[in-house]
């Protein structure tokens, strides 16, 4: 089951109790059930859902998964063009099951699909896989049991239902019989007012997010003594947000973790209240419940502990594959371990990722992973983001180079050098600094290692050399 029976569970068992709020519009767990089911005659076989976020989006969404039914969450701030080509495509891949007009607001047989995921990717067109409704109610039952879910939490995840992150947390608040909280769009503002009436006591979000509510929460004195979990995802946390969320919601523990859309949830960590990090460290915990993880050449043979590799998983909780965009190379298999192509090591039991093989820089014949770099360099104080990337060099492949935002006033390449002494190998140090007003992103707001490059060589204005 996902999580339609539970909600039935719930709504017999606590019916006034709230299950979601939307930008102030509630509803208790009695409402949510009886407006699902009176949708689910109407729903189709294959549902596609774009909207902003909403109470209906989640009422909408429970129905499209009733029975045997299935979903496909589209971005709405997607372009209206590429909207359209994923419903035909969706219409035209998914294989329709008999559906009953008759049917109850009920779960599925475990082992059908329900969800058909979309990747954001870097091509205009994501990718699609399903998911079966036995992989999530894994997914629930370890990321409740690893992050510590509790009924009487309020749990606030201020972005977008149409991201995986949101979504997933919805659904998992639903499943757990715990209240879920979200905004019309992300407003720093609203979510401390948030914070602050609405008895919130869990945010799951990304970094970017966390940074921006900790260091304005600490201007603007917001309270976040009452939040005591905190879930980050997207990317590692560098040392400077982590330290912000410190100061601001000192009570929480933090999680991080690294998963996958294929894949499901891989490894993560939790650092208790007071608990220090490790400044400019690739560690992301140990596998989540449920879950193996293994590091395998290209040929799927283990490699020994510490060295590094494709980071492969074996669990319940991998998804289905791919209804279209799968190139052979986007989610593998060796056998029953499967993996992304994302590289990393295992050390005494502990994941640490390196980022894309894609991104690896080569540089006098040792390998060099950007996102190590790039989390060496945030550590260092003074810096607030970086990026790093591999110039072509005749003498040594390529050179690793880095543009880097001060956190305040200017910085020297001696005092990144200086701050990477105890944190980073000489060998995958930058050569060259360069100093940046912002990082730069693509019109999806992803950092940009090749758009770093092309403004070095462009000489443009945003990019100011610090020497090497």
């Amino acid at each position: 089951m996902p999580f339609l029976n539970k909600i039935q569970r719930w709504a017999e068992q606590r019916p006034h109790h709230t299950a979601v709020v939307v930008a102030g519009r509630r509803l208790d767990w009695a409402e949510l059930r009886d407006a699902a089911a009176e949708l689910v005659a109407e729903t189709k076989s294959v549902t596609t859902l774009c909207e902003a976020n909403s109470v209906d989006f989640a009422v909408r969404f429970a129905a499209a998964v009733a029975g045997t039914r299935q979903c496909a969450v589209l971005d709405p701030s997607w372009p209206a063009a590429l909207q359209e080509d994923i419903v035909r495509r969706v219409e035209a891949c998914a294989v329709p099951a008999q559906v009953d007009p008759d049917d109850a607001l009920a779960d599925g047989p475990p082992d059908t699909g329900f969800l058909i995921g979309l990747t954001s990717g870097t091509t205009s067109v994501p990718k699609a896989f399903t998911r079966s409704r036995h992989s999530w109610q894994q997914s629930f039952d370890a990321s409740i049991e690893f992050f510590g879910l509790r009924q009487d939490d309020v749990t606030l995840a201020p972005g977008p239902l149409a991201a995986s992150l949101n979504l997933y947390a919805l659904a998992e608040c639903l499943y757990a019989g715990s209240e879920f909280q979200t905004l019309e769009s992300f407003d720093v503002g609203d979510v401390h007012a948030a914070i602050t009436h609405d008895r919130v006591t869990r945010l799951v979000l990304v970094p970017t997010m966390l940074r921006m509510l900790s260091e304005r929460g600490m201007t603007g004195c917001v309270d976040a003594s009452g939040i005591r979990t905190i879930i980050c995802a997207g990317s590692k946390l560098d040392a400077r947000t982590l330290e912000a969320a410190r100061r601001w919601a000192p009570n929480a523990t933090i999680y991080e973790y690294y998963g996958a859309s294929e894949l499901s949830f891989v490894s993560g960590l939790g650092l208790a209240a007071g608990q220090p990090g490790t400044p400019g460290g690739t560690g992301i915990g140990r596998p989540f419940p449920g879950v193996e993880v293994s590091i395998r050449d290209d040929a799927g043979t283990g490699v020994p502990e510490g060295s590094y590799g494709n980071i492969c998983v074996r669990s319940g909780m991998v998804s289905n594959g791919y209804l279209w965009g799968d190139d052979g190379e986007a989610l593998r298999s060796f056998g029953s371990w499967f993996t992304v192509g994302d590289q990393g090591y295992l050390a005494d039991g502990e994941l640490h990722i390196l980022g894309r093989r894609a991104d690896m820089i080569l540089t006098a014949g040792r390998n060099v992973y950007p996102h190590e770099v790039e989390l060496a360099l945030a550590a260092v104080p003074g810096v607030a983001a970086a990026v790093a990337a591999g110039m072509p060099d005749d003498l040594r492949g390529q050179r690793v180079v880095a543009g880097v935002v001060p956190s305040q006033g200017g910085i020297t390449a001696t005092q990144l050098r200086a701050g990477l002494e105890e944190i980073l190998a000489r060998d995958k140090r930058p050569l060259q600094y360069y100093v940046l007003p912002e990082l730069p992103t693509t019109d999806r707001g992803k950092v940009s290692r090749s758009m770093l490059l092309e403004w070095i060589n462009a000489r443009d204005p945003r990019v100011r050399s610090l020497g090497g």
